[in-house]
């Protein structure tokens, strides 16, 4: 899910946000995908220097439970819209995972994003939302911050190709 260019909330500002699940009845959860923080999971807790993990990225994952971290792993498959998804994980599941497959991609992330039940598809009726597929470009760009967004946003339409890279204040254009 993207962030349309329009919204303005500080907390997903230009952002890629990864639903892990949705129901009728208890809401939504997802994590933002490309919100790094620039740190390693060792550099949040030494006790992670034990782990071959702390050398795992971290991500602002939302604004919800911000001091919660979340384990999510995922592995491609022979395509670039197919993969397995391991996600709130704990960190020895990891590290198996880790052990079974080198080329399998771990990222924590500090906190989640939420709705509560019938709270997205109201935004999305407001079109704060694009909904967007995941693919392995998304994944490979986390780190890349807006970009990752703008390169997502503007392959939705010519429109969206426009509005995401209008400047930031056309004023000062």
């Amino acid at each position: 899910m993207l962030s349309h260019p329009s919204l303005q909330d500080p907390n997903f500002y230009k952002s890629i946000v990864f639903l892990s699940n949705h129901s009728e009845e208890e809401g939504t959860l997802g994590v933002i995908l490309n919100r790094p923080l620039g740190k390693k999971l060792y550099q949040l807790d030494e006790q992670f220097n034990h782990f071959s993990l702390g050398q795992a990225e971290v991500y602002k994952g939302g604004p919800v439970e911000t001091e919660k971290l979340i384990i999510a792993a995922w592995d491609w498959k022979d395509s670039a819209d197919s993969f397995r998804l391991y996600f709130g994980i704990d960190i020895t599941k990891a590290e198996s995972l880790r052990e079974e497959n080198k080329n399998i991609h771990i990222a924590c992330f500090l906190g989640h994003s939420g709705w509560s039940p019938g709270q997205l598809e109201n935004e999305l009726k407001g079109e704060s939302w694009l909904v967007s597929s995941l693919n392995l470009d998304l994944f490979q760009q986390m780190n890349s911050k807006s970009e990752c967004w703008k390169s997502a946003v503007s392959g939705v339409s010519d429109e969206m190709h426009l509005l995401a890279n209008a400047p930031e204040n056309p004023w000062n254009n």
